[in-house]
């Protein structure tokens, strides 16, 4: 599809999101890198066409690939009553059976069909570091080398996050055997950061942070120590954090220190532009104008955070006080942008009996609205420049068919209006990562190849 220069391609887009507004007849010039080198407005009749609407790729800021294979296995009610930690039993059993090659095989499937849904950027948060019994694979990377070749194959860009996870509880309680494969020793953890960071240095469609898995999975010694650890080695690496998303979490948390778990951390780590806290559905009114002040994202997963039963994020509230958040698909139940902005958002009506309640300024589109803060949220948790048609960012594009039955007619902000909030079926044509097209006419360019794959290795994981 590519019509090349020595050094660049040039595309011409009929209308583009440039600069936060859509433009008409746009010319976007990419190096050999997978960098714009412009992007105007004008049309050159030379350039290669991009059939469509185009806007930046969303990134997906919270994803645990391997939990897209067990979707659905936890849909059975018991007369105790199902909840997070009923969930959760389930995940330990279904971690247990994976060995590396699955761990891939899943990633893989689970990033083609982001792609075809319109995400560019996955930041893994990936917890699975150890052999079933809890020993160390000879090359303790192991597992994150198979999410990074997943990543590759795929063709996704990439933020991946090895997880500290340390405890079983608040108060460093020691890691059930369901646990066993997550554990690493700060000194451990820190190595295998170090080991990544130098495999991916300079790599412009991968970049690689940490995540502390939780305060019930990491003592605030621990915490403390890797991060500054880290800083050492990268001071930009993004730090990411699930925090306050059961009212559990909230109840231990009390008890063991006497704050909240959004209190506590605010309180105590040096949450700033590099952190993104993950969910926060528990949180008050003052945690909300702090977590809004640090400069943090929160990262929202309106999916899974009420297949979980975690709660509902004040996202009106929060953006009134200047807050950012991103946008991620957590366990993988659903894997489109449109449909984690339109939970967002409907959740929010069903509180408010409102609609449009993300917007206030009258006239205002509100699925355009999300879909510019989540781009703007999820680049910065992720630590890459993408998420915008600029100069010096990431040609990472997503090109919407217009001719689709749900954007017919329609343009600009309001085909992104409809693309959230209308049907179930993708619009989307191409995708384009790193200047490179993964997806052409809806198809992946290793689509089947990859699900063949997939389907060998589930096969004999699933009850």
């Amino acid at each position: 599809m590519d019509r090349s220069t020595h050094t660049q391609t040039v595309y011409a887009a009929p209308c583009a999101l440039v600069g936060g507004e859509f433009i008409d007849d746009v010319t976007i010039v990419v190096d050999s890198r997978g960098d714009i080198v412009s992007a105007t407005s004008g049309r050159d009749v030379g350039a290669i066409p991009l059939k469509g609407l185009v806007v930046p790729g969303m990134p997906d800021l919270h994803s645990h690939a391997f939990q897209r294979a067990m979707a659905g296995l936890a849909e059975r009610a018991s007369p105790a009553g199902e909840n997070f930690w009923s969930w959760r039993d389930v995940m330990y059993r279904f971690v247990s059976r994976m060995a590396p090659d699955d761990v891939e095989a899943i990633a893989a499937q689970l990033y083609v069909e982001l792609l075809r849904h319109g995400f560019t950027t996955v930041a893994e948060f990936h917890y699975v570091h150890n052999a079933p019994d809890g020993r160390s694979y000879a090359d303790p990377a192991e597992l994150s080398r198979r999410i990074a070749r997943a990543a590759r194959i795929s063709g996704i860009g990439l933020t991946l996050l090895p997880v500290l996870y340390q405890a079983s509880g608040l108060g460093g309680k020691p890691p059930t055997d369901g646990q066993r494969r997550f554990i690493k020793s700060n000194d451990e953890f820190v190595a295998l950061f170090a080991d990544l960071h130098r495999a991916f240095l300079g790599d412009p469609d991968f970049k690689v942070g940490i995540a502390p898995h939780s305060l019930r999975a990491v003592t605030p010694q621990s915490l403390a120590e890797v991060v500054k650890a880290i800083g050492a080695i990268d001071e930009t690496a993004p730090i990411h954090i699930h925090v306050a998303e059961q009212e559990r979490e909230v109840q231990d948390c009390v008890a063991w220190s006497g704050e909240r778990p959004l209190e506590w951390l605010l309180g105590h780590a040096p949450v700033d532009r590099r952190w993104c806290l993950v969910h926060c559905t528990q949180i008050t009114e003052t945690e909300l104008r702090r977590l809004a002040g640090s400069g943090a994202v929160t990262g929202l997963c309106p999916s899974t955070e009420a297949n979980l039963g975690d709660g509902i994020f004040p996202l009106v509230d929060y953006l009134d006080k200047g807050g950012r958040f991103g946008v991620g698909t957590d366990s993988n139940v659903v894997t489109s942008p449109a449909d984690e902005l339109r939970w967002l958002e409907y959740v929010q009506r069903l509180i408010t009996r409102q609609r449009n309640v993300s917007e206030s300024a009258a006239g205002a589109h509100t699925g355009a609205g999300l879909y510019r803060r989540a781009l703007a949220g999820g680049a910065q948790a992720c630590g890459r420049k993408i998420g915008q048609i600029a100069p010096g960012f990431r040609a990472d594009l997503v090109v919407l068919d217009l001719d689709h039955p749900a954007l017919f007619g329609r343009g600009g902000d309001t085909a992104l209006d409809s693309w959230v909030f209308s049907g179930n079926e993708t619009p989307v044509r191409d995708v384009m990562v790193g200047g490179r097209f993964v997806v052409e006419s809806g198809r992946h360019c290793a689509q089947d190849e990859i699900f063949a794959n997939y389907r060998r290795c589930v096969a004999g994981m699933v009850d």
